[in-house]
């Protein structure tokens, strides 16, 4: 910018037009209906309501879905659901998606109850696979998780599926424990189709 602001031109844009090009137009914001629509779709993509990881995993992988910070103008998570909230109930096409917010709202609720209580926060239990081998292991950040692991180890891990707890630590042992004959080295197991579906049949568990 020092080689040509301002001697040669003022803004970008008159250099952009001055080459024969088309300048840069000023992304509009998106309508909240427009995202709210968005949130719709990709809630009933999941079956469920997409956790903050799953919204900047979608944007970097989908042009076309909002990037996350766009979701910062409903105040917040809560803010986000109670707008969703109220556009479904004026949509009775949207009562599906209804009962996964009223199901997100009450675990929300009751990790916050058991925060103020001391008690242990909400987390998650997860499920990647990296090859042929399966890792089942606890965390409270899952995208974060899958990119640690990417370095460690040759074949990246992907993500198959993760259940929301309030007591991550006993979920994991209740699943490893159930899969401890097809262990190999440490979290890592071999599961055949039907365990990985037994897996992701869970969503939620308080």
């Amino acid at each position: 910018m020092h080689e040509w602001y301002p001697l040669l031109w003022l803004r970008w844009s008159d250099a952009l037009r001055e080459a024969g090009y088309i300048a840069n137009r000023l992304q509009t914001a998106i309508p909240e209906e427009v995202l709210i629509q968005k949130f719709i779709e990709f809630t009933r993509e999941l079956g469920r309501v997409p956790l903050d990881g799953e919204f900047r995993q979608r944007a970097r992988n989908d042009k076309s879905f909002p990037s996350h910070g766009v979701w910062s103008r409903f105040g917040g998570k809560s803010g986000l659901l109670d707008a969703v909230r109220r556009y479904c109930e004026g949509h009775t096409e949207c009562k599906d998606v209804c009962s996964m917010l009223a199901d997100r709202v009450s675990t929300m609720r009751r990790a916050n109850e058991a925060k103020t209580k001391g008690a242990v926060p909400t987390g998650y239990v997860y499920l990647m696979k990296s090859g042929r081998h399966y890792k089942i292991g606890k965390t409270n950040a899952v995208g974060r998780r899958e990119r640690e692991l990417a370095i460690q180890i040759p074949v990246p891990p992907k993500t198959i599926h993760w259940i929301e707890t309030v007591d991550p630590t006993g979920v994991e042992t209740y699943w490893q424990r159930r899969f401890s004959d097809k262990r190999g080295t440490g979290e890592w197991f071999e599961l055949s189709p039907d365990d990985v579906a037994a897996f992701k049949r869970w969503k939620r568990i308080v």
